[in-house]
């Protein structure tokens, strides 16, 4: 293959965004990051962006649905490619399609079709997250309860059965014995804490047996509170962990995630968008548990006023972050592909603009809108009337 040269960027690469540098590719990787003069790019394959910012691809480590389509509904190969680029049209490079609690036949088949999509080379996915179905009912959100249960070893294998790609679980730690997410954690499965009614010290017992993070902080888990630290104390107390956070202003106040950011050490606190069918869709409401979820202006919500996930999209998700929390673009942008990487353990190949990484890369334009995304060195270029847009 030729060599391309990605010129003419404000590129963010450790030290932050640096003009001056080619990004040069190759067979869908990184092959270095060089002076824009070196002899390596002028003979390149040259791709001018225009002045744009150059980024990691962002990874988004919980979408439940985009384009239309809810993963539950249609755990199939066509639907985690319908919703892959769905939100590709937003940055997001690589993801893992989430499916809510459900019965087992259904997370049989999509973790099958997250495997056979990763075999066909369907880009973007990096593996899938099973948020449930071993949740607490007191904090079950939008989720059936229904189909809330305690795994026995026939399930534990069924979870672990992913041969492509990582897995990433939420389980509530107050509802699975800890023999058990012991076995999960040995299995290779990224274990997350969330929709729990969890106490300080049973949440503390579980990040000691190597939970690795928290789905949605702040959002169905046992709060803060002077005497009970909750789910949220030992989040925020909790050096190593990783938090997902919805940057909505929906989900969580904006003071709270400047709290959660003071608390946590750097690059412990990562965005994700619980995003739902819409995105990336002209239909604002679709079915979810025999109900009718609406979005208006980007609040997401069941009849009752439950939150259902969100319309939010990563691109957003970092404006916003940007906008409310006064994080540094640069940080920002780290937030929504180095931090999830290392998370999920993609961080010796994705989510930095460095030698050896994967060649996905989002090029944003002077109102942080996405211009152009790349995946294994693939380009794919939109314009603000685009749909979705």
């Amino acid at each position: 293959m030729v060599t391309t040269a990605l010129v003419n960027a404000e590129v963010l690469i450790e030290q932050g965004f640096r003009k001056g540098l080619a990004v040069l590719l190759d067979d869908g990787r990184i092959v270095d990051v060089v002076a824009d003069v070196d002899a390596r790019a002028r003979s390149a394959n040259v791709r001018d962006l225009r002045g744009a910012k150059l980024v990691p691809g962002f990874i988004d480590t919980q979408v439940n649905g985009g384009g239309g389509v809810l993963f539950n509904d249609e755990p199939t190969v066509g639907a985690v490619r319908r919703i892959a680029q769905a939100h590709r049209r937003f940055g997001t490079t690589g993801m893992l399609p989430t499916l809510i609690s459900d019965d087992a036949d259904i997370m049989r088949r999509a973790i099958v079709a997250v495997d056979e999509a990763i075999a066909q080379g369907v880009p973007g996915i990096l593996g899938i997250h099973l948020e449930g179905p071993y949740l607490a009912a007191a904090r079950k959100g939008v989720h059936d309860a229904g189909k809330f249960r305690v795994p026995d070893a026939g399930e534990v294998a069924m979870a672990a059965s992913l041969h492509h790609g990582k897995t990433l679980l939420t389980l509530a730690p107050d509802c699975v014995p800890s023999a058990t997410i012991r076995d999960f954690i040995a299995r290779g499965i990224v274990v997350a804490a969330g929709h729990t009614a969890a106490s300080y010290d049973q949440m503390r017992a579980a990040l000691d047996l190597g939970v690795r993070g928290f789905t949605h902080l702040y959002n169905a888990m046992t709060p803060l509170n002077g005497r009970e630290p909750g789910v949220v104390g030992a989040a925020l107390d909790d050096a190593e962990s990783w938090c997902g956070v919805i940057v909505d202003g929906h989900h969580v106040h904006p003071a709270s995630l400047r709290i959660a950011l003071d608390a946590k050490r750097r690059g412990k606190i990562v965005l994700v968008t619980d995003a739902m069918p819409p995105v990336g869709s002209d239909s604002p409401s679709f079915r979810i548990n025999g109900q009718i979820a609406t979005a208006r202006d980007g609040l997401l919500t069941v009849p009752d006023g439950t939150l259902a996930g969100s319309v939010l999209d990563m691109a957003q998700a970092v404006r916003n972050t940007v906008a409310w929390l006064g994080v540094p673009l640069d940080e920002a942008v780290r937030m929504a592909s180095t931090y999830p990487a290392e998370f999920i353990g993609f961080g010796a190949t994705h989510g930095r603009i460095a030698p050896g990484y994967a060649a996905d890369f989002v090029a944003l334009d002077e109102d942080l809108q996405v211009a152009a995304t790349w995946i294994g060195g693939v380009v794919e270029e939109y314009t603000r009337s685009a749909p979705g847009s």
